[in-house]
């Protein structure tokens, strides 16, 4: 496969044998030698291919230098110049860069060795003028990126290594709807189903971006099931700068409930009015609703996100791509249950709840309400952190209705982590006689709600009316016996 050296190279190439046709002041050394490459890290394959032979001298500024200049062994020129004169013509300008690039081939290098971390040494080189790359494939579809050509006169000598990649992270905010409070961007939050999520995503740029005359750019979303995203609703910016309508937007709905949204951009470097930088970022912002499909408890709803991007600037960025690590954060939700049963600890029909969440302004919205039938367990799922009313609106016959509960949902999860978890959850109640039990796993807080039976009243025809029966009688005795005494006391007199 033919490989062009980057005008850089050239112009490297150009200033080197300007140098090699300077006069110079030491004899040649025919020893071999040791390139070290610094800032290295695993994963790759150097190859180092000698473009010029010669003989290597210093002169008198301390810099090396090639004279008597051939064509290297590890390349294959197709025109009939010598390496002298193509060195000459270099130098001064005579050839140009894309006229050597179309002539100059390379064939075999002189030396292949694996990348330590830090620092890797190409050693047993003999003096010549050197071009060392990545190997072509290594690091197609990789998180890494391709090394900038190093052009190089060997002597014993250090070339720092000329790569970098961008990253990407996922951010939410957690807002509590009861106190008001909204995090920073994090890696976990807590919504109610139905609520809108607010999530950020960010990516930079490489460090050697200038040496790229075209970047290709694309964000891959994955959502969970979970999560509802609108089309074309995402701002995109590189600074201050709205980016937007660079970027193609794709939203692709996958067999297992998830959905994958896309924006790519084929050449950040050709927005108007945008400078790229080693510092530039690039910033994706949307929202998305929690929907029913919500996975509740410690599981979570996932989004995960990478970036997909040039990584060969010797090809001017065109061509191969890197795709970095996912990022990951999840958005947790809870429910509430409430079992209905009598002072017997059974379970009674013929209950109505309402729950109600409330607000920082201290208002209440009603979350869900059931009307009475034949359930004795109530569920009210998709639950966020914050302060809670419920309200038994129908009580079963017999059965006295419960003074409000009101109480809180608290939950903690990691705000910072590769792999968010939910680390706790519990429900405090300030008014009511319940307890809740909390099962994380399960994201549940589970309560038993109990009513008891009205007091029993005398009826009609009870213990009461016998009272007054029995009083009566005595009455009709009474007058009788006092009638009597009265015609005895007449008859006697």
């Amino acid at each position: 496969m033919r490989k062009r050296l980057s005008a850089v190279v050239a112009a490297v190439v150009a200033v080197m044998m300007a140098l090699a046709l300077a006069p110079t002041a030491y004899a040649a050394d025919a020893q071999t030698y040791k390139l070290t490459l610094t800032g290295t890290a695993t994963g790759h394959t150097y190859e180092a291919y000698q473009i010029f032979t010669g003989d290597l001298t210093t002169n008198t500024d301390g810099n090396k230098v090639l004279s008597n200049v051939q064509w290297g062994t590890g390349v294959t020129y197709t025109g009939t110049e010598s390496a002298a004169d193509v060195a000459k013509a270099l130098g001064d300008g005579t050839m140009t860069v894309a006229q050597l690039e179309e002539k100059l081939t390379l064939t075999t290098p002189a030396k292949t060795v694996a990348s330590a971390k830090d620092s890797t040494v190409i050693d047993g080189l003999a003096a010549g003028y050197y071009l060392v790359k990545d190997k072509d494939g290594s690091q197609k579809d990789t998180s890494d990126a391709y090394t900038k050509f190093i052009v190089q006169v060997v002597g014993d000598t250090e070339a720092n290594i000329k790569s970098g990649v961008p990253t990407v992270e996922k951010k939410v905010k957690d807002t509590n709807d009861s106190t008001g409070k909204t995090s920073e961007w994090q890696d976990s939050a807590d919504y109610d189903i139905g609520d809108s999520v607010p999530y950020q995503i960010t990516g930079t740029m490489p460090q050697n971006i200038d040496d790229y005359t075209t970047y290709y750019y694309k964000f891959t979303d994955t959502m969970s099931a979970g999560l509802t995203y609108t089309a074309k609703t995402a701002t995109i910016k590189i600074g201050d700068a709205d980016v937007t309508n660079a970027f193609a937007e794709t939203v692709t709905p996958n067999a297992d409930g998830t959905t994958t949204v896309t924006w790519e951009c084929s050449d950040l470097k050709a927005i108007s009015d945008v400078t790229l930088a080693s510092d530039s970022t690039v910033v994706v912002s949307y929202n998305a609703t929690l929907n029913d499909k919500a996975v509740i408890g410690s599981t979570g709803n996932p989004n995960e996100v990478d970036l997909t991007f040039s990584n060969n600037p010797n090809k001017g960025g065109q061509g191969d791509h890197g795709t970095t690590p996912k990022d990951k954060n999840i958005v947790f939700t809870y429910k509430t249950v409430v079992n209905k049963v009598d002072q017997g600890k059974k379970s009674l029909k013929g209950a109505a709840f309402k729950l109600e969440k409330k607000l920082a302004d201290g208002g209440y919205t009603t979350v869900k309400e059931f009307t009475a039938g034949e359930e004795t367990s109530f569920e009210f799922t998709g639950l966020d952190d914050g302060d809670y009313k419920l309200t038994e609106t129908t009580t079963p016959a017999g059965y006295n209705t419960i003074t409000p509960i009101e109480f809180t949902i608290s939950a903690e999860h990691d705000p910072e982590s590769a792999d968010p978890k939910l680390t706790s959850l519990s429900g405090n109640v300030t008014t009511g006689e319940v307890t809740f039990t909390a099962d994380v796993k399960a994201g549940s807080l589970t309560t038993d709600v109990m009513n008891k039976k009205g007091s029993t009243l005398p009826s009609t025809g009870g213990m009461g009316t016998t009272v007054l029966y029995v009083a009566g009688a005595a009455i009709v005795v009474a007058a009788g016996v006092g009638l009597a005494i009265r015609r005895n006391k007449r008859r006697d007199a």
